[in-house]
């Protein structure tokens, strides 16, 4: 039987933009601005914290590991003089999160650009390779992809022993926004079998009319905690205005939409809050076990 090689023999891993990034030989070189903030957070997880030598503004996580790396601004308005001076060898971005404009800038003047774009709860297990590869951590990397494959399993255990429903995803107000079927967070609440609506939209975040029929049609309205801080009083809100009869809760938008190492302790979140909703249908004898 033949081998299946270890990603430390392959000398080139591609990016979200197909672009291939060799592993960097001078570990007591590498200097990470990170600028999307779930990667951050990862990055401390794979135990790279000390490289990390610049930040948005948003990455908060871990706390106590970010809170001596300096800030470059947001990942919307990076100040790029403020990163290029903190002199990294690597700049982490992502296509959502960061401007195609700052990205191309910070091609021309850093050496190393990688760009991520996670939009399956299993793509994290590409993302922990790419970055166990090129910053040579694959033996943490690889324990990372162990854990997000035990937390889908679980997951996908839960979303498979019960009845589908769909929900409303809310992530802004005025105009009231949410999430079409082909982001991530979509994905992740897929895998708990919570299937968003609208099923079909002309843009990843479509703006929803009070008078829309998805709000009658969802069976479950979720509030995010971000980017929008919802809180109970909204809940009242589209009780009052809207008259909507079906459940109205609030939801760690951290654990739906980060990806990184924050997707494991999500995937558990959102399995631990389905089994907390009442049971449409009881579990099938072929997942009891998974999901105990």
């Amino acid at each position: 039987m033949q081998r299946r090689p270890h990603l430390g023999a392959m000398t080139h891993l591609p990016d979200a933009t197909g672009l291939r990034h060799a592993r960097f030989h001078s570990p007591a070189r590498l200097r990470i601005a990170c600028l999307v903030p779930s990667i951050t957070e990862t990055l401390f997880a794979l135990g790279l914290g000390d490289r990390v030598v610049a930040r948005t503004g948003f990455c908060i996580h871990p706390e106590e590991g970010v809170r001596e790396v300096p800030k470059v601004g947001g990942t919307k308005d990076v100040n790029v003089a403020k990163l290029i001076a903190t002199e990294p060898t690597h700049v982490i971005v992502n296509i959502d999160e960061n401007r195609k404009d700052t990205v191309d800038h910070l091609r021309r003047v850093i050496p190393n650009v990688i760009v991520t774009h996670p939009l399956l709860p299993e793509d994290n297990a590409t993302l922990f390779a790419l970055l166990g590869h090129i910053f040579s951590v694959e033996d943490a990397a690889l324990a990372l992809a162990r854990q997000l494959a035990d937390a889908l399993t679980q997951a996908r255990a839960v979303g498979a022993s019960r009845v589908s429903e769909s929900v409303l995803y809310l992530i802004w107000k005025n105009p009231w926004m949410t999430v079409s079927r082909d982001t991530y967070v979509s994905a992740m609440l897929a895998t708990v079998g919570w299937k968003t609506l609208p099923m079909q939209a002309d843009k990843r975040y479509p703006e929803i009319a009070a008078d829309d029929s998805v709000w009658r049609n969802a069976d479950r309205v979720f509030l995010s905690t971000e980017p929008y801080l919802f809180d109970d009083g909204h809940i009242a809100t589209l009780r009052d205005d809207l008259h909507l009869q079906q459940p109205i809760e609030l939801i760690d938008g951290e654990m739906t939409s980060w990806y990184g190492v924050r997707a494991i302790a999500g995937l558990k979140y959102l399995a631990d809050l389905r089994r907390r909703h009442e049971q449409l249908s009881p579990p099938s004898p072929a997942v009891q076990g998974l999901i105990a």
